[in-house]
């Protein structure tokens, strides 16, 4: 339901339902404007959003009703007694963010702006099955309210990144190649079981592009994230916006074919495909054929780190198969900033000199002429932190304050 239809809904409420919003400046539309955390007066909002002073007021009791909004000292005077000011409390309610990766899950406990003040991990790989997995993201959730000493009714919601297609709409895993069990399960329903709370639940790429986007690149709209690891995925932020495509499967570019992949069978059951011949199983899988020993990627990235030629000379090449694919990207959606990420990123230059050798050679000029292909720096935290964002971009939009005032109302 759109903000447009909350409002007409409410507003066609018979006796008993919801109370219809004032005529004008709705209360989550004047929250939006105290989310920057700058202290304000009555006077300042009311001059912004040109409402009279009384109804502004209404808008702010109403808001610090839901602890949202509190109190930030009074303004300087200018004669008589001094304003008092309001501004947004990212500290009224706690976010768990959760990263389920191909072989680990990790935990972190946010503020409403992403600030993290617990974080938790274990070695579980995803195969364990969704039950497992989850009741260990449950059980670390309770562990972050008891160490932070607040009650559950403070837990605002939950964010949790998967490492295959997720159908964003209803949180349920789709096919994911690497997670058995997991095709189809109620993810979102089997979280509320025991914790209460709003539940969204993305591909891992796609909370990284969002984590490390509001870390690093924020004042960039256009950027695209690229996990190389166990798969290969990518998060593309456009216009400021997540693109997700029709049914999320936007930035798939792990299982599109690649010039050197021909005749290699990918887990997907295709031949030629990115991951086939640039993920870190395949890496790994390349060297044993060469005589080396390499079950992992980090296999691979170790023989690099002591030297060993032919390890560096495929972290290069993986390199260049990436770029084959992000060069026709950067033709297509004319990012400015490209963040390559994933353990295989872990590699440094060898992995992203390959990377830039091709977008630079195959890519148009124009594109290119102010585009940054750069190694991720927020790393493992990413995730964590744009699991956070999903959240609360969700709780604190102008629709979420509306059912958050419709809920404090009773």
């Amino acid at each position: 339901m759109t903000h447009s239809q909350a409002l007409a809904a409410a507003r066609s409420s018979g006796p008993g339902g919801p109370a219809a919003p004032p005529a004008g400046y709705p209360a989550g539309e004047m929250f939006q404007l105290l989310r920057d955390g700058r202290a304000r007066t009555r006077a300042e909002l009311v001059s912004v959003t040109g409402l009279a002073r009384s109804t502004v007021a209404a808008r702010i009791d109403a808001l610090l009703a839901t602890g949202l909004v509190g109190p930030a000292g009074d303004a300087v005077s200018s004669g008589g007694r001094p304003p008092s000011r309001f501004a947004f409390n990212p500290g009224a309610k706690m976010v768990l963010a959760a990263d389920v990766g191909a072989t680990h899950v990790r935990v972190a406990g946010t503020n409403l702006v992403g600030t993290e003040f617990f974080r938790s991990a274990t070695s579980m790989p995803v195969s364990s099955g969704p039950e497992a997995v989850l009741d260990w993201v449950v059980a670390a959730g309770r562990e972050m309210l008891a160490a932070a000493g607040r009650p559950e009714s403070e837990l605002a919601g939950v964010g949790i990144g998967l490492p295959g297609p997720v159908e964003h709409s209803s949180g349920r895993p789709v096919k994911p190649p690497i997670m058995p069990g997991w095709d189809g399960f109620d993810v979102v329903g089997y979280i509320q079981r025991v914790l209460r709370v709003p539940v969204l639940v993305d591909n891992d790429v796609n909370i990284m592009a969002l984590g490390e986007r509001a870390a690093y690149w924020p004042e960039h709209d256009d950027v695209l994230f690229i996990k190389v690891a166990t798969g290969i995925g990518a998060g593309l932020i456009s216009s400021g916006q997540l693109q997700r495509g029709a049914s999320g499967t936007a930035g798939d570019l792990g299982h599109v074919r690649v010039p050197r992949g021909d005749g290699i069978v990918c887990r997907c059951g295709n031949t030629g495909c990115l991951e086939a011949v640039a993920s870190g199983p395949a890496l790994a899988r390349a060297l044993r054929e060469s005589g080396l020993e390499a079950e992992t990627g980090d296999d691979v990235l170790a023989l690099a780190g002591h030297g060993e030629l032919q390890a560096i000379r495929a972290l290069r090449q993986a390199g260049r198969d990436v770029g084959d694919v992000l060069a026709t990207c950067v033709n297509l959606l004319n990012p400015s900033v490209i963040v390559i990420g994933g353990g295989m990123a872990a590699a440094g230059e060898q992995l992203l000199a390959g990377v830039k050798e091709v977008i630079y050679q195959r890519s148009l000029p124009l594109a290119t002429s102010s585009l940054q292909v750069v190694a991720s720096a927020a790393g493992e935290g990413a995730a964590l932190l744009g699991a956070s964002l999903m959240v609360t971009d969700h709780l604190l939009s102008p629709e979420g304050i509306e059912r958050e005032l419709a809920a404090a109302a009773g």
